[in-house]
């Protein structure tokens, strides 16, 4: 999405905007990855998404499946492979974007379109069409976001050596990729200038570019 930047000066006071939208970002031992969620498209999915990081679940959790020219998959393991079950029941599916590159999904058991919990995909490649059909399968996998800056680091996970564990676990990283921690925070370019008490505020309207 393109950005519009409008600066209001206001003497003597300094004013904070409210965000329309909400972010997540994802510190990794790998780098930083900043996540634009979709409320108007999946708010179930968002709002359940957004309610895992604010309880702090994602923190120290890893991307336990990463597969090149596909998909890197986290939210249920640490770098013990310890599994921590998730603490909300699942979700209806939401599905309505397609998984191309860049989009952030939710996981599923399948067989089971309403399944999803707390694990969740980044998309490597357009993953929409067949296969693997994201946007087919099991009722299509629910893209709730997309990667607004740190791709490079997501792409850099994707070439991290792998090896089995047992069926359950697959395509796991020789080296934990940790999520250091997860935050949602306001829109990254929504600025308080204190001191000269300008505000830059930035509105984010149009397409999605997906």
């Amino acid at each position: 999405m393109r950005k519009i930047f409008v600066f209001i000066c206001l003497l003597g006071f300094g004013t904070a905007a409210v965000a329309e939208d909400d972010y997540v970002l994802f510190e990794t031992n790998f780098g930083d990855i900043v996540i634009d969620l979709y409320p108007e498209v999946a708010p179930i999915t968002v709002k359940n998404f957004t309610g895992y990081v604010e309880d702090g679940f994602y923190d120290g959790l890893i991307f336990h499946r990463v597969i090149n020219r596909f998909m890197i998959q986290g939210g249920k393991f640490d770098a013990d492979l310890t599994k921590h079950d998730p603490t909300s029941g699942p979700i209806v599916n939401e599905f309505s974007l397609s998984n191309i590159r860049g989009t952030i999904a939710m996981a599923k058991i399948p067989g089971n379109a309403d399944s999803a919990t707390s694990e969740f995909f980044i998309n490597l490649v357009d993953n929409s069409g067949p296969p693997p059909a994201l946007d087919i399968a099991n009722g299509g996998f629910t893209v709730f976001g997309k990667v607004l800056t740190g791709m490079e680091v997501v792409d850099a996970i994707a070439l991290v050596s792998t090896h089995y564990v047992n069926p359950g676990l697959r395509d796991v990283p020789d080296d934990p990729v940790i999520i250091e921690s997860a935050t949602v925070i306001p829109e990254p370019a929504t600025i308080l200038l204190l001191g000269l008490g300008c505000l830059a505020f930035v509105r984010r309207r149009g397409a999605r570019g997906i």
